[in-house]
């Protein structure tokens, strides 16, 4: 079978996708992948044929007036949906131009393009996400938002959601829709919904459809022969395991004393840390004995020599932390990291002090402690860690469901 995957974002949105397109590779399947260009070189790693996408939009987010947009108020917004805009349409040419003649497609939601191409060309489409924000449900609320609930209204805060790309980007779908040949404004190709979570986090809703299927993470395995660089090794050995900070690409309002605030953190409860720099959530200056500052290392070999994780509680970072029975500690910014906080303090494995934005010495320190000391979190940890690698695999289980709902040569109907 011959699979498009197209998925936009930054490494965290990537990351299960590629671990998608490995396990379909293994299967017998040819797979290209369309994403921005700067994770060609991960994805040639294993195999895997690229299709370049523009990077513009990651790009503009990491601008002043990117991160204003982000954190700031209705000017700063309005703003950054203008600078969106072209953007947005260069995406969506480049989406087309990356399909050659798929069987399917399976796309990240920011590849808003896919589904349309998928209507054009006749072909099963999948969107997948590791967050179950795409399915209307009376369970919760969009986990978009930042209510634990709205009670009868749940299911409505889903569809008023997923209408937003409808209101900020109507006029430039409607226009490539036009340019396939496609009539109306909206795609009414079916579309199969693939959630890349684990059950055992989100228990999974009873009004899901059959058009829905909860998978479990897609973990990529990075590559065994990714060597840590010696300095790393030396402060590891040379203590107790340290706490792991890093915010990724999130955008601090200001680094340089985000990182400074954490080392305070540090010292305060005496604990060691490592200190992720990502792409410049932190930015540290000297640091004292028994910190250390890494640009970037594979969770999965990382987090194992942890004592705890401080992060912004993207679905990927959480995930790998409780699969390492690390108790997490989710600072959140934006998106579904509050969701994402809720659910780690609701199973009791992790904390939330706040918001990444608001954080103070205090409350992480606070929070630090609790992490490190609180033994009963801890086994509660390890013990989710342990049912977590034991339950079926999320990208075989992804796998099965797409080659279930496209048709093979010998079932397809006889055209005409």
């Amino acid at each position: 079978m011959r699979i498009a995957v197209q998925a936009l974002g930054t490494r965290g949105d990537i990351q299960p996708f590629l671990a998608l397109a490995i396990a379909l590779k293994a299967r017998g399947h040819t797979v290209s992948f369309a994403t921005d260009q700067r994770f060609a070189p991960l994805i040639a790693r294993y195999g895997i044929a690229t299709r370049p996408l523009p990077g513009d939009l990651i790009d503009l987010m990491e601008t002043p007036a990117g991160r204003r947009g982000l954190t700031g108020g209705v000017l700063a917004k309005r703003a950054l949906l203008k600078a969106v805009r072209p953007a947005i349409r260069a995406q969506l040419d480049a989406q087309a131009a990356a399909v050659e003649n798929p069987e399917a497609i399976v796309y990240h939601p920011k590849a808003i393009g896919a589904r349309h191409l998928a209507e054009r060309l006749g072909i099963p489409a999948f969107v997948a996400l590791p967050i179950p924000a795409l399915t209307p449900t009376r369970a919760f609320p969009s986990p978009l938002l930042p209510f634990r609930t709205l009670g009868p209204f749940n299911a409505l805060s889903h569809r008023l959601v997923a209408g937003a790309e409808r209101w900020l980007f109507g006029a430039e779908i409607a226009a490539f829709r036009a340019n396939l040949g496609l009539t109306g404004r909206l795609s009414r190709h079916p579309v199969t919904t693939l959630y890349a979570y684990s059950p055992l986090l989100v228990p999974t809703p009873a009004d899901f459809g059959p058009d829905v299927v909860v998978t479990g993470s897609w973990d990529l395995v990075e590559t065994p022969d990714w060597t840590p660089p010696p300095a790393l090794e030396a402060f590891l050995s040379a203590g107790p395991p340290p706490v792991y900070i890093g915010f990724g690409s999130m955008p601090a309002r200001d680094p340089v004393a985000l990182a400074n605030l954490a080392v305070e953190a540090l010292l305060r409860t005496r604990t060691r840390g490592l200190l992720a720099t990502g792409w410049g959530g932190l930015e540290p200056g000297r640091l004292p004995p028994g910190v250390y500052a890494l640009g970037e290392a594979p969770h999965d070999w990382l987090f194992p020599r942890m004592a705890a994780a401080v992060h912004h509680g993207g679905a990927g970072t959480t995930m790998a932390s409780l699969r390492a029975g690390l108790p997490t500690i989710i600072c959140p910014v934006l998106g579904d990291q509050p969701f994402w906080a809720r659910h780690v303090e609701a199973l009791k494995v992790g904390l939330s002090p706040g918001r990444l934005n608001s954080l103070t010495v205090k409350s992480l320190a606070r929070a630090i402690d609790t992490a490190v000391e609180d033994i009963a979190m801890r086994r509660r940890a390890i013990l989710l860690a342990r049912d977590l690698l034991l339950a079926p695999s999320g990208t075989t289980r992804a796998a099965e469901a797409i080659e279930a709902r496209v048709p093979s040569p010998r079932t397809a109907p006889a055209q005409r």
